[in-house]
Parts: structure tokens; sequence; C-alpha cells
């Protein structure tokens, strides 16, 4: 017999591959990540992001091989600001253990073996010139020699091989047009060459964990205008400015995933809950819990659509008392968006109300920003599904994995207030539990 939680799981990523095919996702991969027994695993699921029709991008990093020949030399590099000073010796012994790396990871990303991941896949892998760079120059007194920076990626080159359906391996190299090639900063290529390409998402599997707060939590979603409120170790931070860079290039999301997570990058992408942490590059956005000082811009949402009958007119008072179900996008300290969360722990069941957009805010996906975020709530209480009651918006709840149900699925509590006057259809969605 098949294994229904299997089935179910398969079915609930089905709205994320249809998301996902066709864009454009930059991963980069630290060389400490091409160094973890979960290589392998990673590079298979990379292959099964192009079979699904995702363009991918794979930029690599070879700091820790470059150290370990260097020491094999009995030799090591001065570092400034965390890069390299490249001397010409240094030079060559970075072209020769960049170009192994390309190649192994050539090697892995060609296997088909019968019985694997990969089987039948068939990827072609493309790199070449694609990053020009040029020199760093002289900071601070210090010249940086062959560390160079990115001047340009030849983002028309590397479309056309994603339309193609070739996956794109870039080295931390870059060259010049005067035949020189210069030593790059991993962070450096995959943010120039996210935003130059316009890459819907910037995936960084650099580290061994997620990223965590000061108490050892992990963080799930981060606004970039968030990132300075947060205490985090060196490396991360590093992951969270570049992430602020790429956002602030018009790349849409950034995701930070633990490269020793098994599956990380497939939970991150096709689950709700996700395995790393998203940096959105909404800066003057966020998506919080409602307080009192909120009452009087929730009302002014919901007034015009209690005039019109599509919502229960709600009195000051009322939602005063229950402004802690209320979550809120707030833009720029003015409140665009809400939505309610009535729990029914005792039926492990919960309403989800009042999904309302400003109507200057419409059309970028925000309601359902707001319903994902009470769908989670939900979850981490412990809840199996949500229900909703609408005599308006039905086809947009079933677009959002909604199904109409008999009055009688309701909670009891919720039963007894049913207005049978505004006669209201009841759709339920299943919640996949913890």
């Amino acid at each position: 017999m098949p294994n229904r939680s299997h089935i179910q799981w398969f079915r609930n990523t089905t709205p994320y591959i249809n998301a996902h095919r066709g864009k454009t996702f930059v991963v980069a991969l630290s060389g400490e990540c091409l160094e973890s027994e979960q290589l392998t695993p990673i590079l298979q699921d990379l292959v099964l992001l192009n079979t699904l029709g995702v363009r991918v991008i794979v930029a690599y990093g070879a700091r820790p091989q470059v150290n370990k020949q260097l020491q094999l030399e009995g030799r090591n590099s001065l570092f400034e600001q965390d890069l390299r000073i490249t001397d010409a010796q240094d030079l060559d012994l970075i072209k020769n253990t960049v170009g192994k790396l390309r190649h192994d990871l050539e090697a892995r990303l060609s296997m088909g073996l019968p019985n694997s991941p990969m089987q039948g896949a068939r990827v072609r892998v493309c790199s070449g010139n694609f990053v020009m760079a040029q020199p760093v120059g002289v900071l601070e007194g210090t010249d940086y020699l062959h560390t160079g920076r990115v001047r340009r990626v030849d983002a028309v080159g590397i479309t056309k091989q994603l339309a193609e359906n070739n996956l794109v391996l870039l080295p931390p190299l870059g060259y010049s047009p005067t035949g020189e090639s210069f030593n790059l900063s991993l962070e450096d290529v995959a943010v120039r060459v996210a935003t130059d390409c316009r890459a819907d998402k910037l995936i960084w599997l650099m580290s061994p964990d997620v990223i965590r707060d000061s108490e050892g939590d992990p963080v799930r979603e981060l606004a970039v205008s968030e990132i300075h409120s947060i205490e985090v170790e060196k490396r991360e931070a590093v992951l969270l400015q570049a992430s602020a860079r790429a956002c602030a290039g018009g790349v849409e999301r950034c995701h930070i995933i633990g490269f020793e997570s098994e599956g990380g990058l497939l939970l991150e992408l096709f689950t709700h809950d996700g395995a790393g942490t998203l940096v959105s590059r909404n800066l003057y956005e966020q998506c919080r819990q409602a307080n009192i000082d909120d009452v009087g811009g929730i009302l002014e949402l919901l007034q015009p659509l209690e005039a019109n009958g599509v919502l229960v007119k709600r009195s000051r008072e009322l939602l005063e008392t229950e402004i802690a179900q209320f979550t809120v996008l707030e833009r720029d300290g003015r409140v665009i968006a809400c939505a309610a969360l009535y729990t029914y722990p005792e039926y492990e069941s919960a309403e989800i109300a009042c999904i309302v957009c400003h109507p200057d805010y419409r059309g970028e996906d925000r309601g359902r920003r707001l319903l994902d975020v009470l769908q989670k709530d939900a979850v981490n209480r412990g809840l199996s599904s949500v229900f909703v009651l609408t005599t308006q918006t039905a086809h947009w709840f079933i677009e959002q994995g909604f199904s109409e149900q008999e009055r009688s699925s309701l909670p009891q509590p919720k039963q007894s207030l049913y207005n049978l006057q505004r006669n209201s259809k009841v759709f339920v969605k299943p919640l996949l539990t913890k």
C-alpha cells in the first residue's frame, strides 16, 4: 500500500512547483559545503530543480580548499576585510584548485546511475567567462594585488544558456579585457549575478546551520529593515548583509539554509515552514501581530467591506477586545492589510476571517501572505484544519486549497453562531501538522 502522507505531501508541493517553474535561482555553495557529506544530495536536489523547470545558476567558493593547499606548501595568505591578498603565486594555486573543483562538480552533476535520483537526468553544465572583473586596488594603504571585484556580468550569455535548460556553473574567478584573472569572493559573484540576471531568488548554502538568534532559536524570516536588529555570528552577518545588497538590487527573496540540513533546500522551497532564513527585499513592509494602536487602521480597512455586506460589521469596542486575534501588514507606519485567526483548540480547528487589503496595495499576493502566516500559526498551535465563512470570495479560497463543506463540519460553538440570513458558504482546509 502507498504511504498516503507521502502522496499528500507531493500534492501539497504542486503550487510551489508551478510557482517556481521558469524562475531563475542563484545558488551559492561555499567551499565548506563542497566538503560536506551533504554535497551529493544537494547536487541531486539542484538537478531536480532543473528537471522541474527552474533556471539554476550555481556559484561556488574554494576558500578552505585553497587554504589547505597553501598549508601543504608551507605558506599562508594575508586577509584584510575578509578578503585574501592574492599575490601571483597564490593566484596560480587558486586557479588550479578552483579548476579541480569545477571538474569535480561537473562530474557529479553528470551522474545518472540507475536507481539513483539522477537517473535519466542528462543535465548539461555550462561554465565560461561570464564574469568580468577588475582589481580591488589599494584600500587603506593595502594593495590587494590579484584580488578583484566583479565589474560586469554577461547576463545575456547566461540567460541564453538558461533558456536552453543548461545549468550554469560559476567559479570565484573573474577576467579582465587585458587577459588577467582575478580572485573573487563568492558573495560578490553571487550577489552581482543574481542582480544582473534579475534572479527571483538567491539561495545561500554557506554555513552548516541555519541562522539563529541570541537565544539559539532559528530565525525564519527577516525584512531587510530588520537585519540590524538581530545579533548573529560574523559569518551569518556577512550573509545577511550580502542578502540586503541583493534585495536592494531587485532580488525578491534570499534564503539562507544550513548545508548540513538533510533536504534543507527542498524543504525551504516546497513547504510552508521552510528550513532556513528568508530575507525579503521589502524595506518598508512588515507582518506582525496587531496591537491596540492598530484598531483605527483595521477599522479603516473593514468599514468599506462592511458597508457592502462582504463582512459582518464589528464595533470599535468588539475589535478592541479581539485585537490579539489579528495580524497586520504595516507599510511606512500604515496598516495596509489585516487578517484574524479565531481558534477552537478542542476541535483542533481555527477560523480565518477578515482577510482585507487596502485597494492601493492589492495585486501583490498580500492576502496570500497573510493566509500563509495564519496557517503556520495554526500549525504551531497543533491544529489540524482551518475554515472560512464567505459570501463573495469562494473562488479565491478554492485557489488556496480550501474545499466547500457542509455547515455541520464547523465546530459546534461556531455552528450556534451561524447567521442564516447571510447564508455564508463554508470552506475547510486540512493542515500538515508537525
